[in-house]
This record gives C-alpha cells, sequence and structure tokens, in this order.
C-alpha cells in the first residue's frame, strides 16, 4: 500500500505545485501587467506628445498658407477693382463721386433758380396790380426783301 499512498501524495504535490504555479502566474501577471500597461501608457504619452506638435507645426503652416492667400486675394481684388475702374472710364461712365458732384451742383443750381424766380415773382405781383398800358399794333414794314429777290 505504501505505492499507493506515496502516488497520492505525489498528487497531492503535483496539484499543490500547480497551485504554486497558477499564483505565481497571477503575481506575475499582474506584476507584468502592471508594468506592461505603464510602458503602454508612457508609449501612448509620447506619441500625444509628438502629436502635438506635428498638430502645433500644421496649425502655423496652415496659418501661414491662410495669410498668403488672403494677401494673394487682396492684391487680386485690388486688381480687379482698379482694371474695371479703368475700363469703366474708358467706357465714359461717370463714378459715384462724379455723380455726386454733379447732383449737388444741380442741387445747388435748382435752389439758386427757385430764389431768383421768387425774387422776380414779387415785383410781377407789385406791376399785375397796375393797369396794363394799351399797345399798338406795330406798323408793318415794306416788303422790301420780296422785292430785293425779283
Amino acid at each position: 500500500m505504501k505505492k499507493a499512498k506515496e502516488v497520492q501524495n505525489e498528487v497531492l504535490e503535483n496539484a499543490h505545485k500547480v497551485w504554486l504555479a497558477g499564483l505565481g502566474a497571477f503575481a506575475a501577471a499582474e506584476e507584468e501587467g502592471a508594468k506592461f500597461l505603464k510602458n503602454l501608457m508612457e508609449k501612448g504619452e509620447e506619441i500625444e506628445s509628438k502629436g502635438k506638435e506635428h498638430l502645433e507645426k500644421a496649425k502655423g503652416a496652415a496659418s501661414g498658407v491662410k495669410t498668403v492667400a488672403e494677401s494673394y486675394w487682396d492684391t487680386f481684388g485690388q486688381t480687379l477693382d482698379e482694371t474695371m475702374t479703368t475700363v469703366i472710364h474708358r467706357m465714359g461712365v461717370p463714378t459715384k463721386d462724379e455723380i455726386r458732384a454733379l447732383n449737388k451742383k444741380v442741387s445747388d443750381l435748382s435752389k439758386a433758380v427757385e430764389k431768383l424766380r421768387t425774387k422776380e415773382a414779387k415785383p410781377a405781383a407789385k406791376a399785375a396790380t397796375r393797369k396794363p398800358a394799351a399797345r399798338k399794333p406795330a406798323a408793318r414794314k415794306p416788303a422790301a426783301k420780296a422785292a430785293a429777290k425779283k
């Protein structure tokens, strides 16, 4: 029976070794898992930092491109405005400023004419109260021109 007892002890000892190996594996996994997780987090932080640097560089480049594009667009707009103004002047179309100046002159002239009319209307109103002088019919001139033609 010693053999059965030895086998039983051997099985118990092997089971205990497996149990200890399992506990050791669990402890190692926990320890290595924490190290592994810490390592992954460090790598993630490095990548995030590099990504932020690249993002900032890209933002700076985009900002520079935007500034250059706006400058070119402004220059293009000014050139287009100047070209259109030149073409319009060649066609004889007045500018806004010229039209405003003409409108002001017309307005000033209209006011001046209105003042003259009101000044002339006052003496005419006084003259209308007097009796008009009788007019004599104008004497006819001889038809000298008709005779000269003959």
